[in-house]
């Protein structure tokens, strides 16, 4: 076992492992040869108690970032209402784009609401979940605070796995028979725990730049991959927990990983590089993708407020009526059914029907379906924002 440091930053190192599964005796005789012979794993740097040192133009990039996120949580402040639930999901929705689980936000919406359908939609509600929890668990981030974001992420999917370091070997790329030949094979299962105790440490640090940190932070877990399967959504679930750890919001989420989503390849570079010793590449990506995030979530919320400043002329109902509330929760929670607006707003389910009765006759909702039992409503148009920040993001246009 060998580990080695590039420059100031400990570089992730190399072992040789034999391989060893029952497949071994079925395939081809060249593919059997081949998959016996050993295999390279990496070995994690200790990075508890390592220095991070950054040029002054990446040093730069970390402070304009980090005050430009500062100064959206500054805008939210003033706002009547919270957008952070629906930056929630539109970064939910772009972390899991990020490891191709794609589905539209009427999809996803139809999901939170239990309507059991496409497979990516309840899988992206569960990341919704997962970074709910991870936001709840700022305040204590350790290793157990991560097994909990994994447990909620994957509890549904993958119960026998969630929440637990994983016990065999991962690798990415490749053959799904055997590590040879992947393009990364991440730490042996047996050097996890000690590795995310490691990685808690220079979390628990206060003498780095919390966006950079951050980003150092989802690097490493990246690159020792402690679970068997959602390792990029609990990531970068823990990068924004960590950004709400140190302050740097209070109000709501930036959608980072709709920046990172225009351009993966270099995401996945600087992943690569950081294993490397190479730690500047990871801290510049995540912070250029703070800009087009921060303006793809401004623009969103101008798109919803506009919507809601058009329904305030349409709407013809008494103030303080139920229909009033209901055009509130559809700004952020946009496909709703009867129950669910009763137990929102706190109201007899007489009265919630007779608020989305008041919204469609209005225009605001419509039926989706024509169906006329179990019925729900959508409102088309913070569905169409949701629709064009997803587009934004991933065709990087504003």
């Amino acid at each position: 076992m060998a580990s080695e440091t590039v420059g100031t930053w400990p570089a992730f190192g190399i072992e040789s492992l034999r391989w060893s599964s029952p497949d071994l005796e079925y395939g081809p005789r060249t593919a059997r040869s081949r998959e016996r012979g050993p295999y390279e794993s990496a070995v994690p740097a200790r990075i508890a108690d390592a220095t991070v040192t950054l040029d002054s133009t990446t040093m730069a990039l970390v402070a304009e970032a980090s005050a430009e996120i500062a100064r959206l949580d500054g805008e939210f402040l003033g706002m009547a209402t919270s957008f952070a639930s629906l930056l929630l999901r539109t970064e939910a929705a772009s972390s899991s784009q990020i490891e191709n689980l794609t589905s539209s936000p009427k999809s996803i919406a139809l999901a939170e609401l239990g309507r059991r359908g496409r497979a990516n939609a309840d899988e992206i509600v569960a990341n919704v979940s997962a970074m709910t929890e991870a936001l709840q668990l700022a305040d204590r981030l350790d290793s157990d605070a991560i097994l909990a974001m994994h447990r909620v992420l994957m509890r549904e999917h993958m119960p026998q796995v969630a929440g637990r370091w994983r016990e065999q070997p991962v690798w990415i790329g490749g053959s799904a028979r055997s590590p040879h030949g992947a393009d990364y094979v991440a730490p042996r299962a047996e050097l996890v725990p000690a590795a995310m105790q490691d990685l808690a440490g220079f979390m628990a640090r206060d003498d780095v730049p919390a966006l950079a940190q951050a980003a150092i932070t989802h690097a490493q877990f990246e690159n020792i991959h402690p679970f068997p399967d959602g390792n990029g959504r609990t990531g970068r679930a823990l990068l924004h927990a960590q950004l709400r750890h140190a302050r740097l919001v209070r109000q709501t989420i930036v959608p980072v990983s709709a920046g990172l989503l225009a351009d993966t390849g270099r995401y996945f570079e600087a992943l690569a590089r950081y294993r490397a010793g190479e730690v500047a590449s990871i801290v510049v990506r995540v912070c250029e993708a703070v800009f087009p995030a921060l303006e793809n979530s401004r623009r969103l919320i101008d798109d919803v407020r506009e919507a809601r400043a058009r329904w305030d002329d349409v709407i013809r109902a008494r103030r303080g009526a139920a229909a009033w509330g209901l055009a509130d929760l559809v700004m952020t929670r946009p496909v709703v059914d009867s129950r669910f607006v009763a137990e929102r707003l706190g109201v007899t389910p007489l009265n919630a029907q007779r608020a989305i009765d008041r919204l469609v006759e209005d225009g605001v909702i419509v039926q989706i379906g024509r169906g006329t039992r179990d019925r729900v409503w959508q409102a088309p148009e913070i569905i169409q924002a949701m629709e064009d920040f997803a587009e934004r993001a991933h065709h990087r246009v504003f």
